[in-house]
């Protein structure tokens, strides 16, 4: 498992600090760069991840986004080798939330993409994966964790919009899929539905 390290400490009740979030375990990425001037963070984007596909409980995933991933420890891996990638937050089956890079800075997650018009989805974007394998379902406790996670970032930066990794790259995604309950996620923020996809507000 690779080293975690303590998120900065937050001042008095406060939910961020320079963009990490207090209730995550905090473990740096090499994997981000910093956003472009004037860049509004006002999108979630969730994605699916398991490593290898299907197989949980392990730390590959924390390994990958830290650029430690043993590439001959499984097949799988020989498909991804070299990656460089990242996601802000990632939440495992059990609930546990782990962050990687800054909200404030632009993490690797989204690729090529683009939300309502705007390209570049990484750019003004907050990527949070959660544990599992796209098209399958996903635990009660991640839900639990996601909403909470969810509701502060909404409360530190102007979200508008939340959105699958599938719906800002469509055709090239599909996580996380049919298996994720949108209609449990509404219910749980209560957000406007409009700051869904028209696909998820149709469910």
């Amino acid at each position: 498992m690779p080293t975690t390290e303590e998120a900065p400490p937050a001042s008095g009740d406060a939910l961020w600090r320079a963009g990490w979030y207090r209730f995550a375990k905090a473990l740096p990425s090499p994997n981000f760069g910093p956003r472009p001037r004037g860049a509004q963070i006002d999108l979630i984007v969730l994605h699916s991840i398991s490593l290898p596909p299907g197989e949980y409980g392990g730390d590959e995933v924390q390994r990958l986004f830290t650029n430690r991933l043993d590439w001959d420890a499984h097949p799988y891996f020989q498909a991804i080798r070299g990656l460089e990638v990242s996601s802000h937050f990632y939440v495992r089956r059990n609930g546990e939330l782990w962050q990687f890079v800054s909200c404030d800075d632009r993490a690797w997650h989204a690729g090529v993409s683009s939300w309502r018009g705007r390209e570049n989805c990484n750019d003004y974007s907050i990527g949070i994966e959660l544990e599992g394998l796209e098209g399958q379902p996903f635990e009660e406790p991640q839900y639990e964790t996601l909403a909470s996670l969810c509701a502060a970032i909404a409360q530190h930066f102007p979200v508008g919009h939340i959105a699958g990794h599938e719906h800002v790259a469509p055709g090239r995604k599909q996580d996380p899929g049919a298996g994720f309950d949108w209609r449990l996620l509404r219910e749980q923020l209560g957000w406007n539905p409009q700051m869904f996809p028209e696909q998820v507000i149709r469910l």
